[in-house]
């Protein structure tokens, strides 16, 4: 039976030395969000958003638009922003309504305030190797990975899904952890018996119950970032079959999705102490 990785457990451990960290700073920090429109679900994540920051003695800012609001008008808040020492961090909920340009509102963040870690400076950045924000959800699952306690170096991880948001970031951090790394995806042929071969198996690929045991190694550590909300919350991982065969498995809910807003405000620190120095 395997293991499971509690990712609320790994968070509140996180946001309390996040808490710390931020009453000893000796300066204020301060994340901005910005929300177009009135989708129920971006709704609930930017309240999630502004409670966590109250919750670590982060300012935070929001302003709202309605769906009409133009690139430009989202533009002139961006250069604003940028420009304001008070704010360390900057977040845009996407989507954004087709009618904005979705691709210059996030190039013109600056990349030191770009908490969600989509800028391309950021994403060469971790293509290099080098220093730059990182995206939240990939840095909370190879946090929850490296609680396992297995050595991630040398491992074979395979990852179903080539988001730029998941899939191909946390390729590449698993990567740079010296891991041999696979991406899989729809036109992947074989899909199962390439994940079977993992040690790692990272499925983001939004569809319920899709992973089920036969896709599974024996002992293989599991990270199932799927929210497929049905009757109830659902993974994109049969939870049922696949516990009985992997060693360590992320629950949802309660695994990865609690990871995604510690590691935002764990940018927003350290876009803070960045800039700063």
């Amino acid at each position: 039976m395997a293991t499971i990785i509690d990712g609320k457990a790994a968070a509140a451990e996180l946001r309390a030395d996040m808490k710390r960290e931020v009453s000893a700073l000796g300066y204020e920090v301060g994340l901005a969000v910005v929300l177009v429109g009135h989708d129920g679900g971006s709704q609930v994540y930017v309240r999630n958003k502004i409670k966590a920051c109250e919750e670590l003695g982060i300012k935070s800012f929001a302003y709202y638009f309605e769906e009409d609001v133009t690139t430009e008008q989202l533009l002139e808040l961006i250069g604003t922003l940028n420009a304001n020492p008070r704010v360390n961090g900057i977040l845009v909920q996407l989507p954004l309504p087709k009618t904005v340009d979705e691709s210059r509102i996030l190039t013109a963040i600056d990349p030191i305030k770009d908490v969600d870690g989509f800028h391309a400076v950021n994403v060469g950045q971790l293509v290099v190797g080098g220093k730059g924000l990182r995206p939240c959800t990939p840095s909370g699952i190879l946090h929850l990975i490296k609680r396992t306690g297995i050595e991630i170096a040398g491992k074979r991880a395979v990852v179903i899904g080539r988001s730029n948001i998941v899939g191909k970031p946390v390729a590449l951090m698993l990567l740079a952890e010296h891991a041999t790394v696979t991406i899989a995806h729809s036109k992947t042929q074989n899909l199962r018996e390439v994940a079977r071969e993992a040690d790692i198996l990272v499925v983001a690929i939004g569809k319920p119950k899709f992973v089920t045991a036969d896709y599974v190694k024996k002992g293989a550590v599991v990270i199932d970032v799927g929210t497929n909300r049905l009757e109830k919350l659902y993974g994109d991982v049969d939870y049922e079959s696949v516990s009985e065969q992997a060693g360590f498995l992320t629950p949802v809910p309660g695994g990865v999705g609690p990871m995604t807003i510690t590691m935002l405000m764990r940018n927003t620190i350290d876009a803070a102490k960045l800039q700063h120095e």
